[in-house]
């Protein structure tokens, strides 16, 4: 199994711990930050999407040019580019990175974020919309010939691309926890993104996407990836305590107001965060490093499960997800820049000699 880890970038130096409302994009904080993770290590790196932030697809430009190993991530809401329009702008930024691009689709989880962007669509729909656009970037990426499309959510005649991948095709990640999801990041996706769950959850989910893929009738499986934010210090009761620290300014930051960027008010809409919600209500740590007030604290904004503890219980932590099956495994922490270092310094290299051991110690078979 070929394991590989992904970051997210971040435009300029505001952060969780702390959040500066209406930065200007830092080019200089940017640049650094995508050569820290091409130099610690880290093979993929998401560009985020929402309807008040910096493009991601400018943004992924970016990283091509300061970086030379990373693989950038955009995130794609269909409701934003039109799917011929994005096959090309994909296939673009793949050709300047040497084929390096990678495309995230977010169907949309809150109604009042989509409704920003005039999208007025049910849950299901926008599903339904993803498939349709997937398999659009799909043909546009292999077709040399001019082609029609008469879905629900596209329709166009005679769209002829000369603008292709290097390698042929862009990997295409969808994420979620729902039905539409498994069913359509089951039968379409290259990879499927999860949120960190305890390992019982996770691999339950991981279950469900191969349900799907093979529903399908797909010889593969999606790749998994599972995205955690780790607090990480020199030994496990420094991380604790440091854990603490940063639960107590995630609160306060809390109590001055709502977020920058709301959702709708409320309980999440979005089944990722509910479930989140739910297993947090369960208990404070999951398996032995899983730790979850930092949902609460965040009302499951995206990603919010913590690890916690020394580079050791970390990679090990890692190591019991990759074991279940997952073999892209997303870190970001909650001090940006300094967290990154400190993964490709601790962490990532535990996890990365673990796993040559154990492929050292496999037997070689006749």
């Amino acid at each position: 199994m070929t394991v590989e880890f992904i970051s997210a970038s971040y435009a300029n130096s505001s952060s969780d711990l702390d959040p500066r409302p209406g930065a200007p994009l830092d080019p200089i904080y940017f640049a650094r930050y995508a050569r820290t993770l091409d130099e610690a290590g880290f093979n993929y790196t998401l560009l985020p999407y929402h309807s008040s932030s910096f493009d991601p697809f400018v943004l992924g430009a970016t990283v091509i040019a300061h970086t030379r190993h990373v693989r950038p991530i955009i995130a794609l809401r269909p409701n934003t580019v039109y799917p011929t329009v994005a096959a090309r702008a994909l296939a673009t930024l793949d050709q300047l990175s040497g084929g390096r691009v990678v495309v995230h689709f977010i169907a949309g989880g809150d109604a009042v974020e989509q409704a920003r962007e005039g999208d007025f669509l049910t849950k299901e729909q926008r599903y339904e919309r993803t498939e349709e656009y997937i398999r659009i970037l799909r043909r546009a990426w292999q077709s040399s010939t001019p082609f029609d499309f008469d879905g629900k959510y596209y329709q166009f005649k005679g769209f002829s691309n000369a603008v292709l991948p290097v390698n042929g095709t862009i990997p295409v990640s969808v994420g979620g926890s729902s039905d539409d999801a498994y069913r359509v990041g089951g039968s379409l996706a290259d990879i499927f993104g999860l949120w960190g769950e305890p390992l019982k959850e996770t691999r339950e989910q991981i279950d469900r996407i191969h349900d799907e893929a093979a529903k399908a009738g797909r010889k593969d499986r999606p790749r998994i990836w599972v995205t955690f934010r780790p607090i990480v210090a020199e030994t496990d009761e420094l991380a604790w305590a440091k854990a603490h620290r940063v639960l107590e300014t995630l609160k306060a930051n809390a109590a001055k107001g709502p977020p920058t960027r709301p959702l709708s008010n409320g309980p999440p809409q979005n089944v990722g965060s509910q479930r989140l919600l739910q297993i947090a209500a369960r208990g404070e740590v999951h398996d032995h490093a899983l730790w979850y007030p930092t949902v609460t604290a965040t009302n499951a904004r995206g990603a919010s499960t913590a690890l916690v503890g020394s580079p050791q219980t970390i990679a090990d932590s890692i190591l019991d997800y990759i074991d279940l099956g997952a073999d892209l495994i997303s870190i970001r922490g909650y001090d940006n820049l300094n967290d990154a270092i400190d993964y490709g310094r601790y962490v990532l290299p535990l996890v990365r000699a673990e796993l040559e051991r154990r492929t050292v110690q496999e037997p070689v078979h006749a």
